[in-house]
């Protein structure tokens, strides 16, 4: 195939020439449009991380400070004992059975019965030995005398805070009542004397429950433990 004239041949040809210079124009735009899209991060540099939501905090809720001047000493209470500007004879202790604690030069002294205050005081006289004018702080950190027990078959056995008067229907309900085969009549507490000895106090929750013998359903005092056999 040929064309007979040459005008028409070269009309042709420019048209071709224009068209592909067109489709290089526009895939260069396309080029630089990208780029701009994109652009290059500079060398050792990483894209920005999104802002993470703080992790909770995990720190232990510090424990309310107990009124210093009518707060009675318990057994197992934790108590500070501060003296100023003398570190080595300060320290943290625990209130033992016997209801004594150890100090450095104090040597043993009783705690269970005090008053933190009263506490502070017998510290100061015993510190006098030592040193001028001792300036002695007690503190209760942790209560852990006021606290009863249920054991056996209730729903959820184990100690219970106790921060107002509960009597023993109370600390059944609150321990998620009796279980199936609890024995109701030979449920008991054991109760801690001052001298040490230990007395069984009967409940019969079946009698209490029909108002008979009210006196068992007693109000529990700290170190009590219910026993549901």
């Amino acid at each position: 195939m040929y064309f007979r004239n040459p005008s028409l041949l070269a009309v042709i040809l420019a048209l071709l020439v224009t068209l592909v210079g067109c489709s290089g124009a526009l895939y260069a735009q396309d080029a630089t449009a990208s780029s701009v899209a994109k652009p290059m991060l500079p060398a050792n540099t990483e894209p920005a991380k999104a802002e993470q939501p703080p992790s909770p905090d995990t720190t232990p809720a510090r424990v309310p400070s107990v009124p210093p001047e009518n707060y009675v000493i318990g057994s197992e209470d934790v108590l500070t004992v501060n003296v100023w500007r003398e570190q080595e004879v300060s320290r943290t202790v625990q209130v033992r059975p016997d209801g004594m604690i150890t100090l450095p030069l104090v040597g043993e002294i009783k705690a269970l019965g005090l008053t933190p205050l009263q506490l502070q005081d017998q510290v100061t006289n015993s510190l006098k030995k030592f040193m001028a004018d001792p300036q002695v702080t007690v503190m209760v950190t942790e209560v852990r005398s006021l606290t009863f027990n249920i054991v056996g078959q209730v729903g959820r056995p184990g100690f219970y805070p106790l921060t107002r008067s509960y009597t023993v229907l109370d600390a059944i309900a609150m321990a998620g009542g009796m279980r199936d085969f609890a024995k109701e009549k030979k449920i008991y507490v054991l109760r801690t004397q001052a001298d040490g000895k230990q007395v069984r106090l009967k409940f019969n929750y079946k009698q209490v429950i029909k108002g008979k013998h009210p006196e068992q359903n007693i109000v529990l005092q700290p170190r009590d433990t219910l026993v549901v056999p």
